[in-house]
């Protein structure tokens, strides 16, 4: 609304989310361009990942309709483009929906533990977001426990600090724990469980009323969670 790496301290930011990026579509997700502020895409897939053998618990296109992503772009939504990728110890469900007005578009992508691989001492997305997200909750504390633990996976790093050249903005009111990313077109990132979700919307909005719309839309998530 949060897969991807221990913040570097030499770097200003570090953050997942993974697009990223279903109501139970099964077309395969595909890239897509176009001019202006878009919704940024969570790209947590490396070319070495692998489709997972199982259905990802938390499915992004079941967690946000096609009705609820218009109402809040106020632009009718053609389809959705769904995905499932591992990366590491992650599976990530990603859906793109695609608005009538291009622009207006927006990403959902839900990152969550790969029941693929049970090994109980497996870092989990709830580490990645601590480790992430720490050195801005203002816990200290917090911040050095999670500096020693094993690094989150190069491509998550990189797609994180992508997201935002700056600091994010911790975000009350919404999950237990939820962030913004105010780099180019921006995102929301929201812990619940073990499990964070991303929401990246397209538009002209400005930054308060993307939070708010996001917020919204995070919410109908969790509620199906």
């Amino acid at each position: 609304m949060l897969t991807k790496a221990l913040p570097r301290h030499g770097k200003t930011f570090s953050v997942y989310f993974v697009v990223v990026i279903l109501s139970g579509c099964n077309k395969p997700a595909t890239n897509q361009s176009s001019a202006g502020d878009q919704p940024t895409p969570a790209a947590v897939s490396s070319p070495r990942s692998k489709l997972p053998a199982v259905e990802p618990k938390l499915v992004a296109c079941s967690l946000i309709t096609q009705d609820e992503v218009a109402a809040v772009q106020g632009n009718p939504i053609k389809e959705t483009k769904s995905s499932a990728r591992t990366d590491g110890s992650f599976l990530v469900s990603q859906c793109f929906y695609t608005a009538g007005e291009f622009s207006k578009s927006a990403s959902v992508a839900v990152t969550q533990p790969d029941a693929n691989k049970p090994d109980l001492n497996k870092r989990t997305p709830k580490d990645f977001w601590n480790e992430t997200f720490a050195r801005y909750s203002g816990n200290e504390e917090k911040e050095r426990d999670t500096a020693s633990q094993a690094p989150a996976s190069e491509r998550h790093r990189d797609e994180i600090e992508k997201d935002a050249a700056v600091p994010p903005k911790k975000i009350s009111g919404i999950g237990d724990e939820a962030y913004w990313t105010p780099g180019p077109g921006g995102a929301l990132y929201v812990l619940k469980g073990d499990a964070f979700i991303r929401i990246s919307l397209g538009g002209s909005d400005d930054e308060a009323t993307k939070i708010e719309k996001s917020k919204v839309l995070a919410a109908k998530a969790l509620a199906r969670w």
